[in-house]
């Protein structure tokens, strides 16, 4: 909940020239809904896309605060973050609600990013990957092959965003992994061509080490991503 109208058209203007050049990455900036229309505009002609931070499950009715994927698709948008710890953490999201938004959003042609990952008490339990089994069982198994090659996974550990608390590559790694057998168990070969980011404190001096694990496909960028500079130099790591 970062930014006004203004500020995010600003960002895009800043943050170009410094992605000039750029070709082997896929850009995505998650907006507040009031900001989408103004990040849409600045970003057209942009190789950067454009996506919601939430949506909701039905196209419309009497959901007062709600914003639909059809509403969302009809301005522009192309992505959609669903099931963010954020989300969970304080909107009462469940894995029942995250397949359903999934499901809305394909049907509007929406790429979900779907956010999966573990509190500070399950990963000092040894509860991670019954956390994240579930997650995956839960929220997204119940997807058609069809509808799951068009979805990317975000791992982020709860417990290392924001508090201080670090999660090294090999963490990383090692519980992308363990969704990506997941997946292979779920969807045969779909594994291999699936992208499964790590969103937890991404952060410029770490980036390339995460890089290295072979199984982390890119990264759910949080605080490091409002700055243009930031942004860019973590997209110029990856390109490099």
């Amino acid at each position: 909940m970062y930014k006004t109208a203004g500020e995010t058209s600003r960002f895009f203007a800043e943050c170009e020239p410094l992605i000039a050049g750029v070709s082997d990455v896929e850009m995505v900036v998650c907006a507040p809904f009031v900001n989408l229309p103004a990040a849409v505009e600045a970003a057209r002609g942009s190789r950067i896309q454009v996506g919601a931070q939430d949506v909701f499950w039905l196209k419309e009715g009497a959901y007062t605060g709600e914003v639909s994927a059809h509403m969302l698709a009809s301005i522009g948008c192309q992505w959609v973050i669903i099931g963010h710890s954020e989300r969970r953490q304080y909107f009462g999201e469940t894995d029942e609600t995250v397949f359903k938004k999934i499901q809305a959003a394909l049907e509007a042609n929406l790429r979900p990013i779907v956010c999966v990952g573990e509190r500070l008490e399950e990963r000092e339990s040894g509860a991670t990957e019954v956390v994240l089994a579930t997650h995956f069982e839960r929220g997204i198994a119940g997807l058609t092959p069809e509808q799951f090659a068009r979805l990317v996974i975000a791992y982020e550990p709860v417990w290392a965003i924001g508090t201080g608390r670090t999660a090294t590559p090999e963490m990383a790694g090692q519980a992308h992994a363990f969704i990506r057998e997941r997946v292979r168990e779920r969807f045969g070969a779909a594994a291999d061509a699936c992208r499964i980011l790590y969103g937890g404190s991404v952060k410029p001096d770490n980036i390339r080490a995460l890089m290295a694990q072979p199984d982390v496909d890119g990264a759910l960028v949080g605080g490091a991503s409002l700055d243009p500079a930031s942004y860019a130099s973590l997209v110029r790591c990856w390109d490099a």
